[in-house]
């Protein structure tokens, strides 16, 4: 299938979709925000996995991954992108963040420049490298990812929130044309994680607000009703 043709990243989970306002417009740039363990990680994997069930191609530039260890964790929510891989639909670039420090943004930047073929590019995560970047580099880079998506390309952001400062948030949401976020709620004796789609520009449908999901080894995410995570 023709990437121009789709015009929405789906994550190939009818109920997530739906909460997402039928996926992320194509061009679009997308932040996904949240704590650790929030499930930051394995929704990016869903929407990779989703964007290539539906035909098309995807960059995954990562700073928690080795290309054999991203797959391995893609198997096991029963994602497995090893044909995709195969076939050159799928590209995985570690980013050794040890080696980079200062200046590691725009090495990212220049990288994503040179893959934007693809049509569409994770970046998991961002927040190592934030930590060696002054606030006009961060954002920066988050101008140059605009630009890129102006190209009909599509960008994904994963960010810890805590390595941002608020200001430096709210500027970032700013330049971002969609924005996940990401968290953990204690409800009763259990940690909940919840996802809120604060915002989509152009979604096709009304996005949802915020919904609790847990994630189940073997099948990936699952939306808990509110009524049961609230029991």
């Amino acid at each position: 299938m023709n990437r121009r043709r789709k015009r929405a990243i789906t994550t190939g989970n009818a109920e997530f979709d739906r909460k997402m306002g039928g996926g992320i417009p194509i061009g679009s740039l997308t932040l996904i925000e949240g704590q650790s363990g929030a499930g930051k990680s394995v929704l990016t994997q869903q929407l990779i996995w989703g964007s290539l069930n539906d035909g098309q191609r995807a960059a995954v530039l990562t700073t928690e991954n080795t290309v054999k260890s991203l797959i391995r964790q893609m198997q096991s929510l029963n994602l497995d992108v090893l044909d995709y891989l195969l076939l050159d639909n799928l590209g995985v670039y570690p980013v050794q963040v040890s080696e980079m420090k200062e200046g590691g943004l725009q090495v990212v930047s220049d990288a994503m420049w040179k893959v934007r073929h693809y049509g569409t590019i994770y970046m998991d995560s961002l927040t190592s490298l934030i930590a060696y970047s002054p606030e006009r580099e961060v954002l920066k880079f988050f101008e140059n990812c605009k630009r890129i998506t102006g190209d009909d390309t599509t960008i994904f952001i994963v960010v810890h929130s805590h390595a941002l400062t608020e200001s430096l948030l709210i500027r970032i949401r700013s330049l971002c044309d969609a924005l996940i976020r990401l968290r953990m709620e204690e409800v009763g004796d259990k940690m909940i994680k919840t996802m809120e789609v604060a915002k989509i520009r152009g979604a096709n449908k009304k996005t949802g607000n915020i919904v609790s999901f847990d994630i189940e080894p073997g099948w990936g995410l699952r939306i808990i009703p509110v009524s049961r995570a609230r029991a």
